[in-house]
This record gives C-alpha cells, sequence and structure tokens, in this order.
C-alpha cells in the first residue's frame, strides 16, 4: 500500500512540473483579458518582486553559465508575467482611478505615495532615470556581451569538438565522458545563442514601460476629466500616481532582472561564484587597500568637505589593508618554516593511495645522455626516431611479429655520450655514441689503420674506431665499416631486440597474431586454440623458437604442425596427469620449419658446411644427457674451450657457425651454448632438407681439433 502511494505521490510531482509551463501561460493570458481583484493583484504583484530577487541571487550563486541554462526561458516567462500584471493593473487604474489612491491596490499605493513621496513629478523623474539606466546602461550592455559570446562561442565550437575528439582517440577520456562533454559544448552554444536573443526581451520590456506610462497618463487625464467630471488637477495627480506607481512596481523588478541577465553573460566561469570572485580579486591586494585609504583621506581633508564620512571610510579602508597584510606576513613566514619538499610530502602522505599511484615498466625501453637527446628529439627531427620506427617495421617483416613501442626518454644520470636499453625495466645493453662523428668498425682485413678514438662496437663487440667525418672516406676505402651515431643504437637495439625476442612475445601479442591469422583462416586458429593448445602453451612454443632467433612468419605451418601433434601429445599428458611436453612440441615445430631455418643460415642451394661432434663425445654427452641430465663441470669445459675454437676455424674460413648434432642433444646443447656463444647455431640432423648436401669442416672433440 505503501509503495502505491509513493507511486502515485511520485507520478503526481511528475505530472505538476509537466503542467507549470501551460498553467503559466493560461495565467498570463488571464491577467491580460480578465480583471483582477486588487488583493490579488497585490498578491501577484509581490510575487514578480519575489521571482526578481530569487533570479537575481541564482545568478550570483551560478559558477559557469550553464549552471542556469533555463535562464532565457526565465528571462521570458518574467517579462510576460510582468506585462501582463501591466495590462491588469492599467484597467484597474483606469475603472476605478477616481475612486481613491488605494483604486489598484495596497502595493501600487505604496510605490506612488510613500517612495516618491506622493509628488508625481519626483515619481515622473525616478521612473524615467530607472528606465533609462535599465535601458541604456544595463539592457545594451548584457545584450552586447551576450551577442559577442555568442559569435565567439560559435566560432570556437568546431575547435573544442575536435578537442574532445583527440582526447578520445588518445585514450584519455571514455566515450560517455566525450558524449558528455559534446553535450555541454552544444548547450554552451544554445544557451548564448538563446541569451542573444532573450536580451532584446527585456529591452523591448524597457520600452514598453515607458509607452504604457504616458498611454496612462493620458488614458487617466481623458477618463477623470470626460466620465468623472473631475477637474483636470485632480485627474492629473490622481491618475499620474497611480500609473507612477504601477510603473515602478514593473521597473524596479525588470531592472533587478535585467541586472541578473548581466551577471550570467558577464562572468568568467570559473569555481568560484561572482560574490567570491569579486571579493577575492577586488580585496585582495593590500597595496590598492592602502592607496585608497590615502586618497580618500587626503580628500576628506579638504575644506567644507564632509569629514567625518571620509575619514572614516579611509580609517576602515587602511585597517583593511594592514589586517590582509599581516595575513600575508603569517602565511609567508608558515611558507618558510615549512620546506616546500615537507609540503609536498604531507600532501602526498595526506593523499590516498590510488591505482594512479602504480607506475608500469616499458617493455622495451631506451634511455640516452643529454648529448644523445638531437638524436631523439622529435622537435629536432632526430634521425633515431626514423630509424627505430623503421627497425620495428623491418622486424615485424622478419620476425614474424610486431614488437612493442620503445619508450625513449632522457636520464641525466647516464653520461652524456651514453645510453642503455631496457628490456621490462631491466638493462639488457648499453654503449657510447658520439653525435657527428663516425663509427669506424674493423671487420678483419683492413689495409690501414687510421686515426681515431679506440672502442668496441656495441652490437657485436669488434673492435672500431670514432673518428671525424672528414676520415670518413679514407676508412671506408681501408676496409673499414663506417656508421654514424644513429646508426650504432639502432643497430644494437635490432641486434638486442632479435635476441630477446623471446621476452617481446608477450600473451598480448600471441593473441593479436591469431586475431590476425583468423581474418584469413579462422577456422585453422578455432581448431588450434583453445580446442588443441592453451594460449599459454601456444606462447611457450613460440617463445622457444624465438629464443634461438627462429623467425615465427610462417604461422601456417607452425599451426599446422601442432594441431597435428598437439592432441596426440595431450591425450599422453593427460593420461600421466600432466601438460603436453613443449620442448617436443617445439621440436616437431623446428623439424616443419626446418627448409627456413636452414635457408636462414646457409643461403642458397650449396653444401652446408657446419660443425660436428666426435663420435665418442656425442655417446658421453648421450649418456650424460639421459642419465644425469646435465654436464660434469670437467665436461662442460672441454666442451666450451672445444666449441671455441671449432667457431672460430669457421669463421675464419668464411663459414656459418652451425653445430649439426642429433635431435637427442640438440635443445640441451643449444641451451648450454647459447649464453656463452650466441652466435653459434645449433640444429639437429631431421631439420636439414633431404636435397641439402652436408660437410663437416670442423669437429669437436677431435684427437686433432679436425
Amino acid at each position: 500500500m505503501s509503495a502505491l502511494l509513493t507511486m502515485l505521490k511520485s507520478n503526481g510531482a511528475t505530472h505538476a512540473r509537466l503542467l507549470a509551463g501551460p498553467i503559466l501561460i493560461v495565467m498570463v493570458l488571464g491577467m491580460m483579458v480578465l480583471p483582477l481583484p486588487t488583493f490579488l493583484l497585490d498578491l501577484l504583484f509581490t510575487f514578480n518582486i519575489a521571482l526578481s530577487v530569487m533570479i537575481l541571487l541564482v545568478a550570483m550563486f551560478t559558477r559557469k553559465p550553464l549552471d542556469f541554462a533555463a535562464f532565457p526561458a526565465v528571462l521570458l516567462f518574467a517579462t510576460l508575467l510582468r506585462l501582463s500584471l501591466n495590462v491588469a493593473s492599467t484597467r484597474v487604474v483606469l475603472l476605478n482611478g477616481h475612486t481613491g489612491p488605494d483604486a489598484a491596490g495596497k502595493v501600487i499605493e505604496a510605490f506612488g505615495h510613500f517612495l516618491v513621496g506622493g509628488n508625481f513629478a519626483v515619481g515622473i523623474i525616478v521612473f524615467i532615470i530607472l528606465t533609462i539606466i535599465n535601458f541604456i546602461v544595463i539592457t545594451k550592455g548584457a545584450g552586447r556581451i551576450a551577442e559577442v559570446g555568442a559569435r565567439f562561442t560559435l566560432d570556437a565550437m568546431p575547435g573544442k569538438q575536435m578537442a574532445i575528439d583527440a582526447d578520445l582517440n588518445a585514450g584519455l577520456i571514455g566515450e560517455d565522458e566525450a558524449r558528455k562533454r559534446r553535450a555541454e559544448v552544444s548547450q554552451e552554444s544554445d544557451f548564448f545563442g538563446s541569451m542573444d536573443g532573450a536580451s532584446k526581451f527585456v529591452r523591448g520590456d524597457a520600452i514598453a514601460g515607458l509607452l504604457i506610462m504616458a498611454i496612462n497618463i493620458i488614458g487617466g487625464l481623458i477618463v477623470g476629466v470626460a466620465q468623472h467630471d473631475m477637474s483636470m488637477g485632480d485627474s492629473a495627480r490622481v491618475y499620474t500616481l497611480l500609473t507612477i506607481g504601477d510603473g515602478l512596481v514593473a521597473q524596479i523588478p525588470a531592472l533587478v532582472i535585467s541586472t541578473a541577465a548581466g551577471v550570467v553573460v558577464s562572468r568568467v566561469s570559473t569555481d568560484q561564484d561572482i560574490g567570491q570572485q569579486i571579493i577575492s580579486q577586488l580585496f585582495s591586494n593590500p597595496s590598492v587597500l592602502f592607496l585608497t585609504a590615502g586618497i580618500i583621506g587626503i580628500m576628506g581633508l579638504i575644506p567644507n568637505m564632509p569629514h567625518i564620512a571620509f575619514l572614516t571610510l579611509a580609517g576602515a579602508l587602511a585597517w583593511g589593508g594592514w589586517m590582509l597584510h599581516k595575513r600575508r606576513q603569517a602565511a609567508a613566514v608558515a611558507a618558510e618554516e615549512i620546506p616546500p619538499q615537507a609540503i609536498t610530502q604531507a600532501q602526498a602522505a595526506a593523499a590516498e593511495a590510488s591505482w594512479e599511484d602504480v607506475s608500469m615498466v616499458d617493455q622495451l625501453g631506451l634511455e640516452v645522455g643529454y648529448r644523445l637527446i638531437p638524436l631523439v628529439d622529435h622537435a629536432q627531427n632526430g634521425e633515431l626516431l626514423h630509424r627505430i620506427r623503421s627497425l620495428r617495421k623491418k622486424f615485424a617483416q622478419d620476425v614474424g611479429f610486431l614488437p612493442p613501442v620503445v619508450h625513449i626518454r632522457d636520464n641525466l644520470e647516464l653520461k652524456p655520450n651514453d645510453y642503455r636499453i631496457l628490456l621490462s625495466g631491466v638493462e639488457v645493453g648499453n654503449g657510447v655514441a658520439m653525435p657527428g662523428q663516425w663509427l669506424a668498425i674493423d671487420p678483419g682485413g683492413v689495409t690501414m689503420q687510421i686515426k681515431g678514438t679506440p672502442t668496441t662496437d656495441p652490437a657485436f663487440g669488434l673492435p672500431a674506431l670514432w673518428i671525424d667525418s672528414a676520415l670518413r672516406d679514407q676508412a671506408q676505402v681501408a676496409g673499414y665499416t663506417v656508421v654514424d651515431a644513429g646508426t650504432v643504437v639502432a643497430t644494437h637495439l635490432n641486434h638486442l631486440m632479435h635476441r630477446h625476442g623471446s621476452n617481446l612475445l608477450g600473451r598480448q601479442e600471441v593473441q593479436q597474431l591469431l586475431d590476425r591469422i583468423g581474418r584469413d583462416a579462422p577456422k585453422l586458429v578455432e581448431d588450434l586454440v583453445p580446442k588443441t593448445l592453451s594460449l599459454t602453451a601456444l606462447q611457450k612454443v613460440l617463445q622457444g623458437l624465438l629464443s634461438e632467433e627462429v623467425p615465427i612468419r610462417d604461422m601456417r605451418t607452425i599451426i599446422d604442425t601442432l594441431s597435428e601433434h598437439g592432441p596426440r601429445l595431450a591425450a599422453q599428458a593427460a593420461g600421466s596427469g600432466g601438460q603436453p611436453d613443449i620442448n617436443e612440441l617445439i621440436a616437431l615445430t623446428r623439424r616443419a620449419l626446418g627448409r627456413a631455418i636452414t635457408q636462414q643460415w646457409f643461403p642458397g642451394d650449396g653444401e652446408l658446411r657446419v660443425i660436428g661432434l666426435d663420435v665418442k663425445l656425442e655417446r658421453v654427452l648421450s649418456q650424460a644427457m639421459t642419465t644425469s641430465g646435465g654436464l660434469e663441470p670437467g665436461l662442460a669445459d672441454t666442451l666450451l674451450r672445444e666449441a671455441q675454437a671449432a667457431v672460430e676455424r669457421q669463421e675464419s674460413q668464411g663459414n656459418a657457425p652451425v653445430l649439426l648434432v642429433s635431435p637427442v642433444l640438440r635443445a640441451p646443447l643449444s641451451r648450454f651454448l647459447r649464453h656463452h656463444l650466441p652466435q653459434l647455431g645449433v640444429l639437429s640432423n631431421t631439420e636439414i632438407p633431404d636435397e641439402r648436401i652436408v660437410r663437416v669442416t670442423a669437429l669437436i672433440g677431435g684427437s686433432n681439433g679436425q
């Protein structure tokens, strides 16, 4: 029952709000057509005054124009109400004015007798002055401000819309916030446009007040003399006082509402209302108060001036300036006693922690010293920025996925010419770059030495020199590889991105890769993830390939292989209560990609000159891997030493440093040798295409090293 009553009350309130506008219009029309009793006329005049004061106070306390967006409509209805009261009071004055000063009600009598002392000449002058103030000063100024505001608001509207779209595209705001801001921009333009037109209501109301007063005075004289046999003097006195009272009781609310219109359109949008703005800005400087007090005090000392008024006001202003000065001194002393760092720390400590305080680590970053800033400054057209963009595109084409964006920032803790490369906030490489100089790298076999600052190529560790630009051509003739500072940093970054490609491939990148393939072959992706493998298992397989710098461009072959062998391995793992063997999946995928892997190390169709394992060493390694699961320290040192020698022999002969082993040994040997000899590739026999000819040109574990 209570719920039903609540619903009925809510519906009643809603219907009352809906009927407020039509009822007001009917009342206005009724006052223009139907005669009103004097009591009701007094009540409506009082309501008109209260409404005008309320409108002015609301305008004073608004902080931005849209807080009083209904003002143009309110202005229209208030003007109609005032004019309809003028019509109703004119009817009463002309019909009953001969009966006495209270013929049109107590309100008109009060304004006509007590406010102007019963002197109709004074009343006419006061009425005309109020009308001039309203018509020429307030209404004209507010109308001009509204006109200019509407023009500027409409001109700025496209720029504001573009700014909202830019914030939305940059991810700074959401769709709901963007929609809300667009609505505010549209409402603001509508408001100022409406105010430009609504100001004409007030202007017309002032003109109408003058005309109504003149018509009432003339009409009163005619009615009093012709119809009620009054003398010209009595008729002028009675009807003029009533007309002036009627005009003042309408013109004063009109002046108040005009002031409210000027306040709304002339204020500047801040977090303060108009009163707070005036107090905080007009009385905020003690020097202004002191100077004003001095000027007023000097004027008060002039003979025949009202000394008490001037000197009292000067003393009040001086006292206010002194209090404001003391307050500023106290604030300055308090600020000196508390260091700014302590204030900042106190504010930070007082604020509640939020997710905004959590700083995320950049997945891939580049920090540079201050002398390298021109290389990465967009305003200075930094060449390194363009190289990094090209580098990411080339990486995506060669490796098979888009690497994360490289976040570049300056670091004053670094030496001026130093830089460092970060992976998930951890340094993985560093180097030195000399802007304006060239790095001459010695690839081996240079014909002559040149003058320069010795250093090491940061990417591959080759001996190099920093040389001046004048020696560039000479260094190239001598056999050096010459590159500029930006290329040094870009090459180093590219080398580390390939080496750490497995760390750059996260779940998000894997999902984006699947989405990209799914656009062309959706069924292929659906059969693999999640039916056969989980997204995490696929990520581990791809990371295993990237850890040995095997490109994953051929995702169709990778997915076909995993879809073929995944169910079998998953069934075996389910039978033993475990997960599919990722290492076996990687080995099967490498076998399927064998032709591409071989081509990567040995371009063309020539014979494959590789490093082999001695039969005895291979047997020992197989036994160690299968029984103990690792290498003894002595065996590990021997293997590493002889692998290093074999790699040097291969490189000196111009052959690729590739070790060819059995499938069982390939994965463990690759993991062991990768950290010590990153340039060495480890392939299995099953990854070599049948048509390629293999020749062992270096041997690990042989008695003579061959």
